[in-house]
């Protein structure tokens, strides 16, 4: 005989764990980076002017579309998450969640979000976002089992936000832009190929094709030069803004960043273990913030 006793605190639990599994899909810190990032490169593109009501609208519309293809990006890798010990408890290689109702829930978010910023923001504003959304989705996520350059791709969907944000507010796109692109799409080489040597090990499991994972005729030093060198292309790229709005002190702050961030790719490069691999991704972490924060007061600091 079934004794479960149903009560009001039992379905408000439910429903809350519910919820969490749906928050959970949009990959909440990725979500707050791109909403970060939109944010910074509208006060960019405006010299620190943005229209608020504009920027606000854009958040709301860039937030739907990046939910949605979290989603649909778990719902590609479900068979992958199960088999690696970080991401087997996701709501949908766990069961919690059904795969048919994730792309409904993603589908609604997509339509919403696209259709939200053409009508409050810009049509190029929703058209960059759809971009990200189909590079994303349909390019990164299939090659992660096809090619190890799936980073270098996926670096391009996570640097599109720049443009968002930028022509939502109605900025042209110039040198400025390229150089808050440049900055999006380099930063996430060091960053990602930490992740990649940290769980290498689930990664091969899962069939990933990843730069740490060895591969026959390949050089295991892979990751170690592709965070290398996306340090060092960072370091140029970083100082363009100045070039518009001269600044000594932004420059001397993002010089001592990014020479940080480099040694300890450096030394991740020469000894490929754990403890470097993690100092970097802590390093990376640390380093676009603050990037970002500089670029949006230059105009106070020149």
């Amino acid at each position: 005989m079934n004794t479960t006793v149903w009560s009001p605190a039992r379905q408000t639990a439910g429903w809350w764990s519910r919820c969490m599994d749906y928050l959970e899909l949009t990959k909440p810190r990725i979500s707050v980076l791109v909403l970060i990032t939109v944010a910074v490169s509208s006060f960019v593109a405006t010299w620190g002017q943005p229209d608020l009501w504009i920027l606000l609208h854009t958040l709301v519309g860039t937030a739907l579309v990046a939910a949605s293809a979290s989603a649909c990006n778990q719902v590609w890798e479900k068979e992958t998450d199960a088999l690696m010990s970080r991401t087997a408890n996701r709501p949908l290689p766990s069961g919690r969640l059904e795969s048919s109702e994730v792309l409904v829930w993603a589908a609604i978010g997509l339509l919403v979000g696209v259709a939200y910023l053409i009508c409050l923001t810009t049509a190029l504003a929703a058209a960059w976002a759809m971009l990200t959304w189909i590079i994303y989705v349909w390019i990164y996520t299939p090659l992660k089992r096809v090619t190890q350059w799936n980073t270098a791709i996926g670096a391009v969907s996570g640097a599109i936000p720049v443009l968002i944000g930028w022509t939502a507010v109605g900025g042209q796109l110039d040198v400025r832009a390229a150089s808050l692109f440049m900055l999006l799409f380099l930063w996430q080489f060091p960053h990602f190929m930490a992740i990649a040597w940290i769980y290498r090990g689930q990664y091969q499991a899962a069939g990933m094709q990843m730069a740490s994972v060895p591969r026959p005729g390949a050089s295991h030093r892979s990751a170690g030069v592709q965070a290398v060198m996306g340090a060092i292309a960072l370091l140029p790229v970083a100082a363009i803004p100045a070039l518009f709005a001269p600044s000594t002190s932004y420059v001397a702050l993002a010089l001592v960043l990014g020479v940080g961030q480099l040694f300890v790719a450096l030394m991740f490069f020469s000894r490929q273990n754990d403890l470097w691999a993690r100092c970097l991704l802590r390093v990376s972490i640390i380093y676009l913030p603050l990037m970002l924060m500089l670029m949006a007061a230059l105009p106070l600091l020149s």
